[in-house]
C-alpha cells in the first residue's frame, strides 16, 4: 500500500515529534489536537527542534522550510477522511483510545491504517473498536522520537499481514529501526522498564538508599544513561502508574503492583518534570 498522507492524534510532546519525523521523511502531515493552542504548542516544539538541527548545520534553513511546510495543523477529526495512515498519540487511557478509533473508523477511508502510539495497551481491544481491526496495529515510538531509533510493531489478534509489511516500511523511512512484538500488556520495553523503575520506587520507600545514590548505581554500575527515578520523572510519574496498573491488571501478578510511594506522589500532583517536582525538583 502507497502511504502518502498521515495524520496524528496528539500534538503534545510524542505527537509532535512523530509528526516531525514523518514531515522529514517528505510524508503530507495533519497534526491534530483537541484545540488550536495545543496544535500551536506542537508545532512550535517542530520548529525548535528543526531550528537547533539548522544551528548545528545538519540542515539547511530551506530545508527546515520545506519539512515545516509538510506540516498541516488540524482540530477537526473529519480531517480524518482524506489520509492514508492515522497515527493516534494520545493520552494512555484505554477509554479514549477505543472512542478515538471508533470515530476514526466512522471517518477515515476504508483503505486506511490506524495506528497507536499506546506504551502499555492492547491493541486487539482497541482495535475491537472498529470494523477494520485487520488495519490496526501498534506503532510505539520512543521518547524524544526525533533522536530514538526503536519502533515496537505491534500486531493484534487479526492485523493483516500486509498492514504490518506496510508499517514496518513507512518506519524503515523515518529513519527508525522496526521491532516486530506480539500483542501483550506492555509489550516489551515497558514490560521490562516498569517494573525495574517500580523497584527503584520501593528501593527509595524502603530506605535502602537515598534517590540519588540509587540513581547513581544503576548509571554506574549498570552504564545506564540516566538513573531510573530520573527517568521516571522525565517519562511522567502518572503514566508510570497507569502502566504499572495496566500489567499487574493484565497479568493478575503482584510483582507488577505499582509501589505505594509511586502512587502517593501521583495523589500529591508531583507527576515529575513536567510539573516541575517528582522525585527531583525541577526549577
Amino acid at each position: 500500500m502507497n502511504v502518502k498522507s498521515i495524520m496524528v492524534i496528539g500534538a503534545g510532546q510524542m505527537g509532535s515529534g512523530i509528526a516531525q519525523v514523518c514531515a522529514q521523511a517528505g510524508y503530507s502531515v495533519l497534526l491534530n489536537d483537541l484545540k488550536a493552542e495545543f496544535v500551536e504548542r506542537g508545532l512550535g516544539v517542530i520548529k525548535k527542534n528543526l531550528s537547533r538541527q539548522v544551528e548545528k548545520e545538519r540542515m539547511t534553513a530551506e530545508e527546515m522550510e520545506t519539512v515545516f511546510g509538510n506540516v498541516t495543523a488540524s482540530t477537526d477529526l473529519q480531517d480524518a477522511k482524506n489520509v492514508d495512515l492515522i497515527i493516534e498519540a494520545a493520552v494512555e487511557n484505554k477509554e479514549i483510545k477505543t472512542k478515538i478509533f471508533s470515530q476514526l473508523d466512522e471517518i477515515a477511508p476504508e483503505h486506511a491504517i490506524l495506528a497507536s502510539n499506546t506504551s502499555s495497551l492492547p491493541i486487539t481491544e482497541i482495535a475491537a473498536a472498529t470494523n477494520r481491526p485487520e488495519k490496526v496495529i501498534g506503532m510505539h515510538f520512543m521518547n524524544p522520537v526525533p533522536v530514538m531509533k526503536l519502533v515496537e510493531i505491534i500486531r493484534g489478534l487479526a492485523t493483516a499481514d500486509e498492514v504490518y509489511q506496510t508499517i514496518e516500511d513507512i518506519t524503515k523511512t523515518l529513519k527508525k529501526v522496526p521491532v516486530e512484538v506480539n500483542d501483550f500488556p506492555g509489550f516489551v520495553s515497558n514490560r521490562v522498564l516498569m517494573p525495574m523503575i517500580n523497584e527503584a520506587v520501593y528501593t527509595l520507600y524502603e530506605g535502602v538508599a537515598s534517590k540519588e545514590a540509587i540513581d547513581e548505581v544503576m548509571k554506574l554500575g549498570m552504564n545506564h544513561p540516566m538513573g531510573p527515578l530520573t527517568l521516571a520523572d522525565f517519562i511522567g510519574l502518572d503514566t508510570c502508574l497507569y502502566i504499572m496498573e495496566t500489567l499487574h491488571e493484565g497479568f493478575g501478578d503482584d510483582k507488577y503492583r505499582p509501589c505505594p510511594l509511586l502512587r502517593k506522589y501521583v495523589k500529591a500532583g508531583w507527576l515529575g518534570k513536567k510539573t516541575g517536582r517528582g522525585f527531583y525538583v525541577y526549577e
